[in-house]
C-alpha cells in the first residue's frame, strides 16, 4: 500500500469526500504538503458544501472554502457544551469576545436562512437541530432587551443595539416553539403532568400551567376551564369577565419556578433553561399594549423609531410571542372542546408556527382545497403581475384588551420615562381568529417618495368573517390594503377594516421570510386615525390557499371548512 503523502491529488480528493467537513481542519494541520492539497482543492470544498447546505447566492467573489469554514466554525460554536468556547473571541478586532461570538453566528445562521430554498430544507434542518439545545437559545436567541427584563441574572442583553436586533431577528425566524415551551398534548405519562390528568380522563393544561409557575396564586378565575361554556369555546374569544381578574397562564413564574427550571450552572446567565412564552409573555404584553411605542415616525407598526421604516425585530418578537401564547391556548382548548367532533379536537392547527425554522423560505407557501363553491379571481391578469401572492384564502389573528384595562395600563398612573419600559402585563385579551378573502384590484409602480423598494405596489381589498362568531359585529368587515417593498427591503402589508363603508382600524405589519412564505405576516393593528389613546394590539396574518369560496356558506358546512383548516395546518390533508 502507498504511503497517503505519495498518493496523487485526484486520489486524495476521493479519499477526502469521505471525511466529515468538521474533521478537515485537523487533517490539514498534520502536515504542510495535506495543509495544500485540502486548501486547494475547491472542488472538494464545494462537495461538502453542496452535501450539507443549499446551494447558496453566488457572488463570484466568495470561495467555497471560505463559505464552508465559516459554517464549520458556527457548527462547532453551536455544537458545544462548553459555555467558553461560545463566548471565544472569533475576530480579534471585535470589541469583545462575547459580542464577537454573538455576531458571528448570528450573522452566519441569518446568512443561511437568506439562501434557504422552499424545495429543500437542508439549511434550515441544520439549525432547527442546533437550536434544539437550551445553552444555544439561551446564548444567541435570548439578547433581546425583553429577556433581560424576565429574568434578570439569568439572561443578559447585549449592549450592542444591532445585536439585539439580530438576535430577535434570528428567534422570530425561529418561532414560537423555540425550546419546546408549549405542554405536550399526548405526553401525559411525563411526570410532571400526571396530576394534570383529570378523573374523566382529560389533559387538564390550566392544571400544569399551575404546576409550574403559569398561573398567578391570586387566580380564581376558572373561565378558561368550563367546558360546559359553549360559547366560549365557539368563539375562541378569551376576553369574558376581565374586570380586575388576571388570566389562567398569564401569571408572573415565581423564583422557585425559574431556579427549578435552570440548570446545575444556575449562576450563569447563558445556562437558563429556556422556555420564551412562559417567561416573557408578560413583558412582551407591557410592550405591545405601551401607547407610547406608537408614532408617526414608526408608522404605529413594527418599525424602528428613527423614521427609517426599517423593521425593529425586538417589537416583532413581542408580538409573536403574545400571538403564539394566545394561539396556543386557543388551539389547546379546540382541541379539548366536547362541543367540537374528536378528529376536529385532535387537529394541531398550530402551523404555519409550529416547525422550528420552517414556512420562512420564499415561496414556501403551498396553497391547500378549501371546501365550498370556489369562485374565479375578479382579476387573473392583475393576479399575474402581483409577486406577493395576495388572491385566496387566509386567516388571522387579532389579539385586545378589554379597553378599559388598556386605559388603566397606559393612563392611570404616571407614566415611567420616556426611555424606561412599563410594568409587565398580565390582563387577560380576547383573541379572534378570522378568514380573509383578498382580491387583487390595482398594481401601480413604486414611488421613492414613499419609501418604496424596487417591487410594485399591490392594491387589495375583500372581506374578513370570524371563523365562528357569525353575530360579532367587530369580527365580521370588508378590507383593503396594500402589499409593498420598502426601501430597507422589508415586505409591508397595510390593511383597513371598514363598517358600513367607513374606515375604522388599520394594520402594519411586515413578512416574516422571503416573499410569499407560509409563516406570513405579524404586526400591530390600531385606530384608523391614529387616536393616542387606542386602542391597540398585535395582529398575525398568513395565506391557506389560492381559492376563493362563495361567501353563502350553510351553517351546516361550518365544520367541514374549520376541519379542512385544521387538517391542512396539522399537514393531514
Amino acid at each position: 500500500m502507498s504511503p497517503v503523502l505519495d498518493l496523487a491529488p485526484e486520489i486524495l480528493h476521493q479519499i477526502f469526500i469521505d471525511v466529515q467537513p468538521t474533521d478537515l481542519g485537523s487533517l490539514s494541520m498534520t502536515c504542510q504538503y495535506l495543509n495544500q492539497v485540502i486548501r486547494n482543492d475547491e472542488r472538494l470544498w464545494r462537495h461538502h458544501y453542496l452535501s450539507h447546505f443549499d446551494p447558496p447566492q453566488q457572488d463570484g467573489a466568495t470561495l467555497w472554502m471560505a463559505r464552508t469554514t465559516r459554517l464549520i466554525k458556527t457548527q462547532k460554536i453551536l455544537e458545544s457544551d462548553n459555555e467558553s468556547v461560545k463566548a471565544c473571541k472569533i475576530a480579534a478586532s471585535r470589541e469583545s469576545e462575547n459580542d464577537a461570538a454573538l455576531q458571528e453566528v448570528l450573522e452566519t445562521t441569518l446568512e443561511l436562512i437568506e439562501n434557504s430554498p422552499s424545495e429543500s430544507p437542508k439549511n434550515t434542518d441544520f439549525l432547527a437541530t442546533l437550536f434544539k439545545k437550551d445553552l444555544n437559545i439561551s446564548t444567541f436567541l435570548c439578547k433581546s432587551g425583553l429577556f433581560s427584563r424576565a429574568a434578570r441574572g439569568k439572561w443578559t442583553a447585549s449592549p450592542n443595539a444591532s445585536l439585539r436586533q439580530l438576535s430577535a431577528r434570528l428567534h422570530v425566524l425561529g418561532g414560537i416553539n423555540i425550546g419546546e415551551p408549549w405542554p405536550k398534548w399526548d405526553d401525559r405519562n411525563h411526570p410532571n403532568h400526571r396530576t394534570a390528568n383529570r378523573d374523566d380522563g382529560h389533559y387538564d393544561l390550566f392544571a400544569h400551567l399551575d404546576e409550574i409557575g403559569y398561573v398567578s396564586a391570586n387566580d380564581d378565575d376558572d373561565d378558561y376551564d368550563d367546558e360546559d361554556d359553549d360559547d366560549d369555546e365557539d368563539d375562541g374569544d378569551n376576553d369574558e369577565d376581565t374586570d380586575g381578574h388576571e388570566s389562567p397562564g398569564l401569571g408572573l413564574p415565581s423564583a422557585d419556578a425559574a431556579e427549578e427550571t435552570s440548570t446545575s450552572s444556575a449562576s450563569t446567565s447563558t445556562t437558563f433553561s429556556p422556555q420564551p412564552i412562559r417567561y416573557t409573555h408578560p413583558f412582551a404584553r407591557s410592550k405591545v399594549y405601551d401607547l407610547r411605542r406608537y408614532t408617526a415616525a414608526n408608522m404605529w407598526g413594527p418599525f424602528t423609531d428613527d423614521g427609517s421604516g426599517c423593521v425593529d425585530w425586538e417589537k416583532v418578537q413581542a408580538i409573536m410571542i403574545i400571538i403564539g401564547f394566545n394561539y396556543n391556548l386557543y388551539s389547546d382548548r379546540l382541541r379539548r372542546s366536547s362541543a367540537r367532533p374528536a378528529h376536529i379536537r385532535q387537529s394541531s392547527g398550530n402551523e404555519p408556527w409550529d416547525g422550528v425554522f420552517s414556512g420562512i423560505a420564499t415561496d414556501s407557501y403551498v396553497s391547500c382545497r378549501m371546501p365550498g363553491q370556489v369562485r374565479p379571481s375578479l382579476r387573473p391578469d392583475l393576479d399575474a403581475l402581483d409577486p406577493y401572492g395576495v388572491t385566496g384564502s387566509w386567516m388571522r389573528v387579532v389579539c385586545f384588551l378589554d379597553y378599559n384595562d388598556l386605559y388603566a395600563f397606559n393612563f392611570k398612573s404616571d407614566p415611567p420615562e420616556s426611555t424606561q419600559d412599563r410594568e409587565p402585563l398580565t390582563t387577560r385579551e380576547a383573541f379572534r381568529l378570522l378568514r380573509l378573502q383578498l382580491n387583487v384590484t390595482s398594481v401601480e409602480d413604486p414611488n421613492p417618495e414613499d419609501g418604496d423598494g424596487d417591487m410594485p405596489v399591490v392594491h387589495f381589498q375583500g372581506t374578513s368573517r370570524s371563523t365562528s362568531m357569525a353575530w360579532d359585529p367587530n369580527a365580521n368587515s370588508q378590507i383593503r390594503g396594500t402589499a409593498r417593498k420598502t426601501a430597507s427591503g422589508a415586505i409591508r402589508w397595510t390593511t383597513f377594516s371598514l363598517f358600513h363603508g367607513e374606515e375604522r382600524w388599520r394594520s402594519e405589519g411586515v413578512q416574516i421570510g422571503g416573499l410569499r412564505s407560509a409563516r406570513g405576516i405579524l404586526g400591530n393593528w390600531f385606530d384608523k386615525d391614529y387616536d393616542d389613546h387606542g386602542p391597540a394590539g398585535p395582529t398575525a396574518f398568513w395565506k391557506i390557499s389560492d381559492d376563493l369560496i362563495e361567501e353563502s356558506q350553510p351553517p351546516g358546512n361550518q365544520f367541514a371548512m374549520l376541519q379542512a383548516l385544521l387538517n391542512h395546518l396539522s399537514g393531514n390533508d
